[in-house]
């Protein structure tokens, strides 16, 4: 389904909101539309014809960092080594979550408000998934380790890194390395070692 583009004021008006509520998600804010308009300068019946609901708004806020994971998962699904492969993509996701703060609720709600939301989680499973398989036929990722166990172990490294603390790049310093860890116990031994 194509939309009509917007007019260019109504343009400005959703720039505006989306970059509003990127501030606030960033700051730690929860997301309240009648907020979001005041700080934008706009009327509240002019956010809600854009976003009728916070959850819509956040997960537009997330869009730009699911969209780029979601390319990168493409890439590394041309990868041939699936190890690296893997290894490129779980460092991408756990990257994305200490420098997005909109990744992270978006990711773990357990509906979607909007469609493009749902298509992008979807693809992002379906990458992890098919990753992992790959990995596994090369014998080079544990047997026992399922699809199912790639989100919860992110988040783990995610919610330590948070736990952690520190600057923007301490916190990515700080994830590669708990990855790092992770991933160490994740590949398999060499059938020599």
């Amino acid at each position: 389904m194509t939309t009509a583009p917007l007019r260019k004021d109504a343009a400005r008006n959703w720039d505006r909101i989306v970059a509003v509520a990127r501030d606030l998600v960033d700051q730690g804010t929860v997301l309240q539309l009648n907020d979001v308009a005041r700080r934008a300068g706009l009327g509240v019946g002019t956010v809600y014809r854009h976003f009728a609901t916070p959850e819509a708004l956040l997960e537009t806020v997330a869009t730009p960092c699911l969209e780029a994971l979601a390319a990168h998962g493409r890439d590394a699904l041309a990868d041939a080594d699936s190890w690296s492969a893997l290894k490129s993509f779980l460092s991408c996701i756990v990257e994305a979550q200490i420098t997005d703060a909109a990744l992270a609720p978006v990711a773990a709600a357990a509906t979607d408000t909007l469609p493009r939301t749902t298509e992008l989680k979807e693809s992002l499973a379906a990458v992890g998934t098919e990753l992992l398989g790959r990995a596994r036929e090369a014998a080079t990722v544990r047997p026992g380790l399922a699809a199912a166990d790639l989100v919860p172990l992110m988040c783990g490294v995610a919610h330590a890194v948070n736990v952690h603390g520190g600057t923007t790049a301490d916190r990515i310093d700080t994830a590669h390395r708990y990855l790092a860890t992770l991933l160490e116990g994740m590949h398999a031994p060499s059938p020599n070692a």
